[in-house]
């Protein structure tokens, strides 16, 4: 998805960052060992790396100049990411990521096997949540110590922090549908347009525009493209949480439902399927316990009421859009091309 060459750049500098950081940690006590593994192996293990990419070309695309500095700043952006995941599974439920346990799971079985006082699920719930508030912590970290000149720190930080505040109340309407247990499409995009579209695509690359110093037209552009591709990134997501494989998702068949994601998709589902059709998406959303032969048919009803070939057109769509945008106005070439390649890897993903 991100290119190779680029990629291996972002993933030194995490690997470089990290060593850092982790070993502050260890430098502690032995107690602390645990985390700092844990947070570790989460950032360097797998993962898009598709919002450093975004800022990285977004800066370039924009006039700005390849260098270390903007590389390993555009990588910080990954520690954000970290720590929304980290959370995110907390939130949901959630026992995997990436195919392994997730983190509160990690640090639930430390304290079983530890045979410890308390409860189990409360520790490593607890855990998760701090180790996700030091991923935070550690993404300003690398930002501040990326080596960009002040000029360029100084115009980065408020788009930093309009980007945490809009991910975490997309978050934050995410659980308010979800609690709902019922959604409109109009509502459902809202929670797509905050905690995916902004987060994932136009924020990264206002982020780079800001360290360049970018013209109010490359911003404007950049907006026009982010929202509808991270639209189509999240559409996206919301099939891959339902028909996504396994093996490519890291996350059971059907997720999505059995966390009672109101998604778009969802939303869609329930508009268009009769009554009948209707009661088994209800008899699933939301519900842990639901099998494998109750998620196949809840995915049966929705591919024949017809939504999921109507997101795969909204996605479509949405592309077009974004691409159109980024032919408005005047870039740097090379990085255009760049961004034309991402967002059609982010458009048509299978993990």
């Amino acid at each position: 998805m991100v290119s190779e060459a680029i990629r291996d750049r972002i993933e030194g500098a995490l690997r470089d960052f990290m060593s850092i950081a982790t070993d502050e940690l260890r430098a502690i006590g032995d107690d602390l060992v645990p985390v700092a593994d844990a947070a570790e192996e989460f950032v360097l293990d797998g993962g898009k790396r598709l919002r450093p990419a975004f800022c990285f070309w977004g800066a370039l695309a924009a006039g700005g100049e390849d260098s270390g500095a903007l590389v390993w700043a555009a990588a910080s952006l990954e520690l954000l990411q970290a720590c929304a995941l980290v959370h995110d599974d907390v939130i949901d439920h959630s026992a995997t990521r990436r195919g392994r346990p997730a983190v509160h799971e990690r640090f639930t079985a430390l304290h079983r096997e530890a045979g410890w006082l308390g409860d189990a699920d409360d520790f490593g719930t607890a855990a998760a949540i701090l180790i996700g508030d030091v991923l935070l912590a550690w993404s300003d970290a690398m930002m501040a110590t990326s080596g960009l000149h002040d000029a360029a720190l100084r115009r980065a930080r408020p788009v930093a922090a309009a980007m945490r505040t809009e991910v975490m109340a997309g978050q934050y309407l995410d659980i308010v549908e979800q609690s709902r247990g019922a959604t409109t499409v109009e509502r459902a995009l809202r929670v797509a347009r905050y905690k995916a579209a902004k987060y994932t695509v136009e924020r990264p690359l206002h982020l780079g525009a800001a360290m360049v110093g970018a013209r109010a037209d490359v911003i404007a552009a950049y907006t026009a493209y982010g929202i509808p591709l991270g639209e189509a990134f999240q559409l996206r997501d919301d099939l891959l949480g339902v028909f996504g494989e396994p093996g490519n998702t890291g996350k059971p068949a059907g997720d999505d439902l059995r966390e009672g994601k109101q998604t778009v998709l969802v939303a869609l589902a329930v508009e268009r399927a009769a009554p009948a059709e209707a009661k088994v998406l209800h008899d699933v959303l939301g519900r842990s316990e639901v099998g494998d032969a109750d998620i196949a048919r809840a995915r049966q009803v929705i591919t024949d009421c017809g939504v999921a070939s109507e997101v795969e057109s909204m996605i479509s769509s949405r592309l077009d859009d974004a691409l159109a945008a980024l032919s408005s106005v005047s870039l740097e070439p090379t990085a255009r091309e760049e961004l034309i390649a991402l967002a059609d890897a982010a458009s048509y993903r299978h993990e």
